[in-house]
């Protein structure tokens, strides 16, 4: 079997945040330091090599960009200083531009015009529907179920939901299609391993055997825990959530504002700071996903106080700004950009257990005595 080879495959890498990727000699020290680098999936010098020699459709193929959990440990100790592990965090955001059939990953990620102007436009668009579809606006009382119905704003939350999910999944489709190659696996066997898929899915936790990344871990659990919540009142809750009074989903509401400030925050600050080795190269999708997460709460934040002061326009107000921030986040950063990786990591690791049982059946089928 032959591959073909990209002579600017190496370069290309570098306009998704990869430094110099020639500078490393393959020593295989970060492989032999990485915790998670194990049997077949070894790591990051695998890929590293994979960009040396341009072999574009190995990468594609490649599961070991997202079973890294970027410690940071590789790079701490590479004795080049190449950067083996923001290589591997470049090859991740590659490889969400290549399962993305539209194109807008791609531009995303190597252009920050692109992405401000996409959000800037998806939160305008949000404005001019509030402009031209909003409900009376009272003013001796908030009453924003009024100014925003809430009915209209669960609609409009299920289409977005539904678009997102479409684009989200067909990719998912395609990064099947690279992970499993030519490899075909029975239904029985994608569904013996599903616990594989769900488990890494709420739990990630692959992340607790990296050296020193706990308190990492734990910060990512509550920030996706935060996240869920979030989604889980918006898309089910809304109407018991979006009232003009307390009820018990405010306390979820609660929970999702207070991780979701803090750990953005916490993170932004690490990396103003470069606090922490995996903090101290952030490409600006990073900047741009953690300042979109941060002011959702914020500006959710600033509602829920208008709201309970009484003030019945800068609420109005400041729930249009609120939306016109969140909806871009979802927008853009859930089937295109960062967040896509909920759904791609716990999904490459299920498809690697599927195919890894796949071959050892179609193995033992081989060689398994033939009754005549």
């Amino acid at each position: 079997m032959s591959t073909r080879a990209d002579p600017t495959l190496m370069k290309d890498i570098e306009h998704f945040g990869a430094a110099d990727v020639s500078a490393c000699f393959n020593c295989g020290n970060c492989t032999a330091i990485c915790p998670l680098s194990k049997d077949d999936t070894v790591f990051p010098r695998k890929v590293i090599r994979y960009l040396q020699l341009g072999l574009t459709e190995k990468l594609e193929q490649s599961p070991e960009p997202w079973l890294c959990y970027y410690c940071g440990e590789c790079s701490a100790t590479c004795p080049r200083e190449a950067n083996p592990g923001e290589t591997m965090m470049a090859a991740r955001r590659w490889l969400i531009s290549r399962y993305d059939w539209t194109g807008i990953s791609r531009k995303l990620y190597i252009s920050t015009a692109w992405e401000v102007g996409l959000t800037a436009a998806v939160g305008l668009f949000v404005v001019m529907l509030f402009v031209l579809f909003h409900g009376p606006m009272l003013t001796d009382r908030v009453s924003l179920n009024t100014f925003a119905p809430v009915k209209w704003v669960e609609y409009g939350d299920w289409i977005m939901a539904a678009v997102l999910s479409f684009f989200l999944l067909t990719n998912a489709w395609r990064l099947h299609g690279f992970v499993m190659g030519d490899v075909k696996a029975s239904p029985s066997i994608y569904l013996s391993e599903i616990g594989t898929f769900l488990s890494h899915a709420t739990t990630q936790k692959r992340w607790r055997d990296c050296d020193h990344s706990k308190l990492h871990w734990l910060k990512h659990f509550l920030l996706v825990t935060g996240y869920a919540s979030m989604l889980l009142l918006i898309l089910v809750l809304l109407r018991w959530f979006q009232t003009d009074g307390w009820n018990w989903t405010s306390i979820l509401g609660y929970y999702a504002t207070a991780v979701l400030t803090y750990v953005s925050a916490d993170m932004m600050i690490s990396r103003f700071k470069k606090r922490d080795e995996i903090h101290k190269h952030s490409h600006p999708t990073d900047w741009m996903f953690l300042i979109l997460l941060f002011l959702t709460s914020l500006t959710g934040i600033i509602v829920h106080l208008l709201r309970m002061g009484g003030l019945p326009m800068p609420t109005y107000i400041m729930y249009v700004i609120h939306l016109a921030i969140a909806v871009p986040m979802l927008v853009v950063e859930v089937p295109f950009g960062k967040w896509a990786h909920l759904l791609y990591r716990p999904l490459v690791m299920y498809l690697v257990t599927v195919k890894a049982k796949a071959n050892a059946t179609a193995a033992a089928a081989e060689t398994a005595p033939t009754v005549a």
